[in-house]
């Protein structure tokens, strides 16, 4: 290695520990923008066909690299300390990282498609990743944070829970749950325009709780930051601390949403969820007794009643004449079957 090359090498190091990554761009992204002055054109080529097809380049080990893109091992390793890496090790951890963030539906269905297991297989390592991540929830997220964004919440004026997408139906659950013990939530629905239009009206005050994952949805990192502007408090349910809402928010929760599927496992948020409505209806227990006893009283006509006058109904399905045919009667014995 020559002697600018190693300038350059150490240089790149720097940059890469000092500079502030940008929002929208994970570990590896800043690296290689960073380090495209030390880069030549077949270099930069690489480097940024191994981050498009990271799917395919996040497992592999340098030789194997060096094979796909038929360089040798050096070629592989130099370009890696180019980036500021000191070890291949290093870069690899962040090009899986990089391709877990990038992750797209069809992406995360092809990666499954590929191990060739049966269907049955797919929903027990299903279930297996659900219990995972629950319980790398709990091992995170103790009863003292629960408590704190409890607290928190009691403070609040009006709370207004972002998410969309898949995330929509965890923003309605909480904003549900926290209004039946007394809290001022809400999760705007609806077009872009009426939720910026809803976090416009927050102040110091109130709190905004952002729900959005991996990448992270634009609708929802937007109002996030339109609500910093105002001066709101902000929360965050994320599965990184490298994620925009982990980035932007002033305090956050990890819940791990990993799944084999085309769509991210929701069991680990709604346990944060739901030990947060705990604590909530603990913190003021007459309040929440209060409430739901005129929720009991108010919902009474909601259940299911027999209408007036009529039993039991009888649950045995009616017999359909079209494809019925008619019981037969076993006379061998004296008794019908």
């Amino acid at each position: 290695m020559t002697t600018h090359e190693i300038q350059s090498t150490a240089k790149a190091q720097k940059n890469a520990s000092n500079a502030e990554p940008k929002v929208w761009m994970t570990a590896l992204e800043t690296r290689f923008e960073q380090a495209q002055p030390n880069l030549n054109n077949s270099r930069s080529t690489l480097i940024r066909d191994i981050l498009e097809n990271a799917e395919d380049t996040y497992f592999l080990s340098s030789r194997a690299l060096a094979k796909r893109y038929h360089v040798d091992k050096a070629t592989i390793v130099r370009s890696v300390q180019i980036l500021g890496y000191k070890k291949y090790a290093e870069f690899a951890a962040d090009l899986r990282s990089h391709f877990v963030s990038r992750l797209t539906p069809y992406k995360l269905m092809k990666a499954a498609a590929r191990e060739h297991r049966s269907v049955a297989d797919h929903v027990e390592h299903s279930f297996e990743m659900e219990a995972h991540n629950l319980q790398a929830l709990r091992s995170q997220l103790d009863s003292n944070q629960v408590i704190r964004l409890a607290k928190q919440l009691n403070r609040a004026r009006r709370i207004i829970i972002v998410g969309v997408d898949f995330a929509a139906s965890l923003s309605y659950l909480m904003a549900y749950g926290l209004s039946c013990l007394g809290y001022d939530a809400e999760a705007p629905a609806g077009s872009v325009g009426n939720l910026q239009q809803k976090v416009n009206l927050l102040g110091p005050k109130d709190l905004l709780i952002a729900i959005s994952f991996g990448r992270c949805l634009q609708a929802t990192v937007d109002a996030l930051l339109r609500a910093r502007e105002n001066g709101v408090p902000t929360f965050g349910i994320t599965d990184s601390e490298k994620t925009p809402i982990a980035r932007f928010c002033d305090s956050f929760w990890i819940a791990s949403i990993a799944n084999p599927s085309f769509h991210g496992s929701y069991v680990a948020p709604l346990a944060a969820i739901d030990a947060l409505f705990v604590a909530c209806a603990h913190i003021q227990p007459q309040r929440s007794l209060a409430l739901l006893q005129q929720k009991d009283e108010d919902s009474r006509s909601r259940w299911y009643a027999p209408p007036p006058g009529e039993g039991p109904r009888n649950n045995k399905r009616k017999p359909d004449k079209r494809t019925d045919k008619p019981e037969r009667t076993n006379f061998s014995n004296g008794n019908s079957s």
